[in-house]
Protein backbone atom coordinates (compact mmCIF):
# COMPACT_ATOMS: atom_id res chain seq x y z
CA UNK A 1 0.00 0.00 0.00
CA UNK A 2 1.35 3.21 -0.94
CA UNK A 3 1.35 6.37 1.25
CA UNK A 4 -0.61 8.25 -0.92
CA UNK A 5 -3.03 5.52 -0.41
CA UNK A 6 -2.71 5.24 3.39
CA UNK A 7 -3.16 9.40 2.90
CA UNK A 8 -6.46 8.85 1.62
CA UNK A 9 -7.96 5.88 4.02
CA UNK A 10 -9.61 6.70 7.05
CA UNK A 11 -9.14 4.70 10.38
CA UNK A 12 -12.31 3.85 9.98
CA UNK A 13 -11.97 2.05 6.45
CA UNK A 14 -11.85 -0.98 7.94
CA UNK A 15 -13.60 -3.66 10.16
CA UNK A 16 -16.17 -1.24 12.10
CA UNK A 17 -15.95 -3.40 15.18
CA UNK A 18 -12.73 -2.57 15.66
CA UNK A 19 -11.46 -0.91 18.54
CA UNK A 20 -14.30 -1.62 20.77
CA UNK A 21 -11.47 -1.47 24.20
CA UNK A 22 -8.44 0.69 25.13
CA UNK A 23 -5.59 -0.34 22.54
CA UNK A 24 -1.79 -0.18 24.45
CA UNK A 25 1.34 0.19 23.07
CA UNK A 26 3.87 -0.73 25.19
CA UNK A 27 7.22 0.52 25.13
CA UNK A 28 10.74 -0.94 25.70
CA UNK A 29 12.35 2.08 26.93
CA UNK A 30 12.18 4.14 30.47
CA UNK A 31 9.94 7.28 30.44
CA UNK A 32 11.28 10.49 28.47
CA UNK A 33 13.41 8.60 26.65
CA UNK A 34 13.31 9.46 22.64
CA UNK A 35 11.08 6.03 22.02
CA UNK A 36 9.02 6.83 24.82
CA UNK A 37 8.32 10.30 23.35
CA UNK A 38 7.34 9.37 19.56
CA UNK A 39 4.94 6.16 21.38
CA UNK A 40 3.10 8.97 23.48
CA UNK A 41 2.65 11.58 20.42
CA UNK A 42 1.76 8.95 18.42
CA UNK A 43 -1.01 7.28 20.89
CA UNK A 44 -2.37 10.83 22.12
CA UNK A 45 -3.32 11.49 17.99
CA UNK A 46 -4.02 7.87 17.77
CA UNK A 47 -6.70 7.84 20.52
CA UNK A 48 -8.40 10.35 17.97
CA UNK A 49 -8.16 8.60 15.41
CA UNK A 50 -9.25 5.35 16.41
CA UNK A 51 -12.04 7.27 18.66
CA UNK A 52 -10.70 4.48 21.42
CA UNK A 53 -8.18 5.04 24.38
CA UNK A 54 -4.39 4.64 23.27
CA UNK A 55 -2.26 4.05 25.94
CA UNK A 56 1.56 4.03 26.79
CA UNK A 57 3.34 1.06 29.10
CA UNK A 58 6.85 1.36 29.39
CA UNK A 59 8.06 -1.90 29.75
CA UNK A 60 11.91 -1.65 30.19
CA UNK A 61 15.08 -4.12 29.81
CA UNK A 62 16.97 -6.09 27.33
CA UNK A 63 17.61 -3.80 24.50
CA UNK A 64 13.71 -3.23 24.17
CA UNK A 65 13.28 -7.13 23.81
CA UNK A 66 11.00 -7.61 27.17
CA UNK A 67 8.51 -5.28 25.18
CA UNK A 68 8.87 -7.36 22.18
CA UNK A 69 8.41 -10.60 23.39
CA UNK A 70 5.48 -9.35 25.37
CA UNK A 71 3.52 -7.99 22.23
CA UNK A 72 5.04 -11.31 20.09
CA UNK A 73 3.26 -13.69 22.70
CA UNK A 74 -0.10 -11.93 23.13
CA UNK A 75 -3.69 -12.03 21.41
CA UNK A 76 -3.05 -10.93 17.42
CA UNK A 77 -6.60 -8.60 18.08
CA UNK A 78 -5.18 -5.18 17.65
CA UNK A 79 -4.92 -4.22 21.20
CA UNK A 80 -1.35 -5.14 22.29
CA UNK A 81 1.14 -3.36 20.01
CA UNK A 82 4.61 -1.67 20.12
CA UNK A 83 6.53 0.90 19.74
CA UNK A 84 10.12 -0.06 18.55
CA UNK A 85 13.38 1.71 17.36
CA UNK A 86 16.47 0.87 15.63
CA UNK A 87 17.75 -1.80 18.55
CA UNK A 88 14.86 -4.25 17.37
CA UNK A 89 17.10 -4.58 14.35
CA UNK A 90 19.98 -5.20 16.29
CA UNK A 91 18.96 -7.29 18.82
CA UNK A 92 19.45 -10.45 16.96
CA UNK A 93 22.75 -9.79 16.20
CA UNK A 94 23.82 -10.08 19.53
CA UNK A 95 21.12 -11.94 21.99
CA UNK A 96 19.22 -15.09 21.98
CA UNK A 97 15.28 -13.39 21.24
CA UNK A 98 12.27 -15.57 21.98
CA UNK A 99 10.76 -14.39 18.92
CA UNK A 100 11.90 -13.62 15.47
CA UNK A 101 11.36 -9.70 14.64
CA UNK A 102 10.90 -10.64 11.00
CA UNK A 103 8.01 -13.21 11.39
CA UNK A 104 6.62 -13.24 14.58
CA UNK A 105 5.63 -9.57 14.51
CA UNK A 106 3.78 -7.57 11.73
CA UNK A 107 5.36 -4.59 10.89
CA UNK A 108 2.79 -1.62 10.71
CA UNK A 109 4.27 1.43 9.86
CA UNK A 110 8.07 3.14 9.92
CA UNK A 111 6.49 6.42 11.85
CA UNK A 112 9.62 8.18 12.39
CA UNK A 113 13.71 8.66 11.30
CA UNK A 114 15.92 10.75 13.10
CA UNK A 115 19.65 11.26 13.38
CA UNK A 116 22.04 11.56 16.11
CA UNK A 117 23.87 14.76 17.35
CA UNK A 118 27.51 14.26 18.12
CA UNK A 119 27.09 15.98 21.64
CA UNK A 120 30.29 16.82 24.38
CA UNK A 121 30.37 18.81 27.30
CA UNK A 122 30.45 22.75 27.22
CA UNK A 123 33.56 21.90 29.13
CA UNK A 124 35.66 19.91 26.43
CA UNK A 125 37.44 22.14 24.91
CA UNK A 126 37.13 21.28 21.37
CA UNK A 127 34.98 23.06 18.72
CA UNK A 128 34.10 20.57 16.12
CA UNK A 129 34.87 17.00 14.88
CA UNK A 130 38.61 17.75 13.88
CA UNK A 131 39.05 18.80 17.19
CA UNK A 132 37.99 15.63 18.67
CA UNK A 133 39.27 13.37 16.29
CA UNK A 134 42.94 15.67 17.05
CA UNK A 135 41.98 14.84 20.78
CA UNK A 136 41.56 11.09 20.20
CA UNK A 137 44.98 10.83 18.32
CA UNK A 138 46.22 12.37 21.24
CA UNK A 139 44.81 10.18 23.74
CA UNK A 140 45.87 6.57 22.02
CA UNK A 141 42.61 5.33 22.30
CA UNK A 142 41.64 6.24 25.90
CA UNK A 143 38.85 9.15 24.47
CA UNK A 144 35.49 7.67 25.40
CA UNK A 145 32.11 7.53 24.20
CA UNK A 146 28.93 7.50 26.36
CA UNK A 147 25.90 5.08 24.82
CA UNK A 148 23.06 3.32 26.52
CA UNK A 149 24.26 -0.16 26.59
CA UNK A 150 26.73 -2.35 24.22
CA UNK A 151 25.03 -2.75 20.18
CA UNK A 152 23.03 -0.13 21.19
CA UNK A 153 22.14 2.22 17.83
CA UNK A 154 24.04 4.79 19.75
CA UNK A 155 26.76 2.40 20.51
CA UNK A 156 27.10 1.25 16.62
CA UNK A 157 27.07 5.07 15.78
CA UNK A 158 30.16 5.38 17.36
CA UNK A 159 31.83 2.39 16.65
CA UNK A 160 31.53 3.67 12.91
CA UNK A 161 32.50 6.85 13.96
CA UNK A 162 35.71 5.04 15.12
CA UNK A 163 35.94 2.85 12.04
CA UNK A 164 35.43 5.62 9.07
CA UNK A 165 38.02 8.24 11.32
CA UNK A 166 40.67 5.23 11.92
CA UNK A 167 40.74 6.70 15.50
CA UNK A 168 40.20 3.81 18.28
CA UNK A 169 38.39 5.13 21.19
CA UNK A 170 36.90 3.91 24.35
CA UNK A 171 33.27 2.91 24.92
CA UNK A 172 31.46 3.84 28.06
CA UNK A 173 27.96 1.52 27.98
CA UNK A 174 25.02 2.51 29.98
CA UNK A 175 22.12 0.97 31.47
CA UNK A 176 19.89 3.45 29.01
CA UNK A 177 20.75 6.83 26.71
CA UNK A 178 19.37 8.92 29.51
CA UNK A 179 22.31 8.27 32.10
CA UNK A 180 24.74 8.51 29.64
CA UNK A 181 23.39 11.58 28.60
CA UNK A 182 24.10 12.78 31.90
CA UNK A 183 27.14 11.68 32.42
CA UNK A 184 28.38 13.61 28.97
CA UNK A 185 27.32 16.78 30.43
CA UNK A 186 29.10 16.72 33.49
CA UNK A 187 32.17 16.29 31.31
CA UNK A 188 32.78 12.03 32.87
CA UNK A 189 32.40 10.64 29.35
CA UNK A 190 33.76 13.12 26.57
CA UNK A 191 30.72 12.49 23.90
CA UNK A 192 28.40 10.59 22.56
CA UNK A 193 25.85 10.05 19.70
CA UNK A 194 22.64 10.98 20.98
CA UNK A 195 19.25 11.16 19.64
CA UNK A 196 18.62 14.40 17.83
CA UNK A 197 15.03 14.12 20.15
CA UNK A 198 16.97 13.64 23.44
CA UNK A 199 19.61 15.98 22.75
CA UNK A 200 18.24 18.55 21.14
CA UNK A 201 16.75 20.51 24.43
CA UNK A 202 19.99 19.89 26.30
CA UNK A 203 21.68 21.89 23.47
CA UNK A 204 19.13 24.46 23.46
CA UNK A 205 19.81 25.12 27.04
CA UNK A 206 23.66 25.21 26.79
CA UNK A 207 24.21 22.00 28.41
CA UNK A 208 24.88 20.22 25.78
CA UNK A 209 27.36 21.18 23.01
CA UNK A 210 26.65 19.87 19.47
CA UNK A 211 29.74 19.48 17.43
CA UNK A 212 27.73 17.81 14.19
CA UNK A 213 24.69 15.66 13.27
CA UNK A 214 25.01 12.11 11.85
CA UNK A 215 22.45 12.32 8.61
CA UNK A 216 23.90 13.13 5.41
CA UNK A 217 22.48 16.31 5.41
CA UNK A 218 22.01 19.32 8.09
CA UNK A 219 19.32 19.79 9.78
CA UNK A 220 16.57 22.25 8.34
CA UNK A 221 15.97 23.20 11.90
CA UNK A 222 19.69 23.70 13.56
CA UNK A 223 21.33 24.31 9.87
CA UNK A 224 24.35 25.77 11.78
CA UNK A 225 25.13 22.44 12.67
CA UNK A 226 27.54 20.25 10.28
CA UNK A 227 27.23 16.84 9.01
CA UNK A 228 29.71 14.08 10.73
CA UNK A 229 30.45 13.45 6.68
CA UNK A 230 31.60 16.91 6.29
CA UNK A 231 33.43 17.73 9.37
CA UNK A 232 35.98 15.07 8.43
CA UNK A 233 34.91 11.62 8.12
CA UNK A 234 33.52 10.92 4.81
CA UNK A 235 30.82 8.79 3.98
CA UNK A 236 29.56 9.00 7.87
CA UNK A 237 25.74 8.24 7.92
CA UNK A 238 23.96 7.14 11.40
CA UNK A 239 20.36 7.13 11.82
CA UNK A 240 17.84 5.74 14.51
CA UNK A 241 14.04 5.09 14.18
CA UNK A 242 10.90 4.58 15.23
CA UNK A 243 8.22 1.89 14.24
CA UNK A 244 5.09 0.32 15.08
CA UNK A 245 4.43 -3.35 15.08
CA UNK A 246 1.66 -5.81 15.72
CA UNK A 247 1.80 -9.62 16.81
CA UNK A 248 2.07 -12.38 14.02
CA UNK A 249 -1.79 -13.15 12.85
CA UNK A 250 -3.25 -9.74 13.27
CA UNK A 251 -6.00 -9.59 10.89
CA UNK A 252 -4.95 -7.62 7.80
CA UNK A 253 -8.16 -5.48 8.13
CA UNK A 254 -6.84 -4.46 11.55
CA UNK A 255 -3.50 -3.80 10.33
CA UNK A 256 -4.93 -1.31 7.73
CA UNK A 257 -7.02 0.59 10.16
CA UNK A 258 -3.58 0.54 12.07
CA UNK A 259 -1.68 1.67 9.37
CA UNK A 260 -3.49 4.55 8.52
CA UNK A 261 -4.35 5.66 11.94
CA UNK A 262 -0.51 5.98 12.39
CA UNK A 263 0.17 7.36 9.42
CA UNK A 264 -2.54 10.16 10.25
CA UNK A 265 -1.00 10.71 13.43
CA UNK A 266 2.54 11.60 12.71
CA UNK A 267 1.47 13.63 9.96
CA UNK A 268 -1.24 15.98 12.16
CA UNK A 269 -0.17 19.32 11.66
CA UNK A 270 0.70 20.15 15.36
CA UNK A 271 2.77 17.20 15.95
CA UNK A 272 4.55 16.50 12.29
CA UNK A 273 5.72 20.64 13.59
CA UNK A 274 7.26 19.22 16.54
CA UNK A 275 9.12 16.35 14.87
CA UNK A 276 10.40 18.44 12.61
CA UNK A 277 11.46 20.92 14.80
CA UNK A 278 13.14 18.63 16.98
CA UNK A 279 15.61 17.80 13.78
CA UNK A 280 13.41 14.01 13.08
CA UNK A 281 11.39 13.03 10.29
CA UNK A 282 7.73 12.27 10.40
CA UNK A 283 7.40 9.08 7.80
CA UNK A 284 3.72 7.39 8.32
CA UNK A 285 4.84 4.18 6.02
CA UNK A 286 2.82 1.54 5.06
CA UNK A 287 3.33 -1.87 6.51
CA UNK A 288 5.38 -3.34 3.55
CA UNK A 289 7.52 -0.32 2.95
CA UNK A 290 8.33 -0.50 6.63
CA UNK A 291 8.80 -4.37 6.47
CA UNK A 292 11.77 -3.72 3.72
CA UNK A 293 12.92 -1.23 5.77
CA UNK A 294 13.50 -3.12 8.24
CA UNK A 295 15.17 -6.11 6.38
CA UNK A 296 17.84 -3.56 5.45
CA UNK A 297 18.42 -2.60 8.66
CA UNK A 298 18.90 -6.02 10.10
CA UNK A 299 21.54 -6.38 7.48
CA UNK A 300 23.65 -3.28 7.87
CA UNK A 301 23.24 -3.64 11.77
CA UNK A 302 24.54 -7.21 11.56
CA UNK A 303 27.48 -5.77 9.97
CA UNK A 304 28.46 -3.13 12.09
CA UNK A 305 27.47 -5.48 15.25
CA UNK A 306 30.63 -7.58 13.62
CA UNK A 307 32.70 -4.73 13.71
CA UNK A 308 32.30 -3.96 17.21
CA UNK A 309 32.85 -7.33 18.76
CA UNK A 310 35.63 -7.33 16.61
CA UNK A 311 37.30 -4.38 17.30
CA UNK A 312 35.84 -4.39 20.85
CA UNK A 313 34.33 -1.15 20.21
Amino acid sequence: MSITLIAGATARAADNSYPVQPIRILVGESPGGATDIIARLVAKNMTRELGQSVIVENHTGAAGSIASTVVAHSRADGYTLAVVSSSYAINPSFMKLSYDPQTDLVPVSLLVRAPFLLVTSPSLKVGDVKALLALAAQKHGALTYASGGTDSSDHLAGVLFSSLSKQKMTHVPYRGAGPALIDVMSGQVAFQFASVLSATPFVRQGQLKALAVSSGTRLPSAPQIPTVAESGVPGYEALTWYGLVAPKGTPPDVIQKLTAAAHAAVNEASVRAQIVNEGAEPVGSSGPEFASFLANQLTKFHGLVSIANGSGG
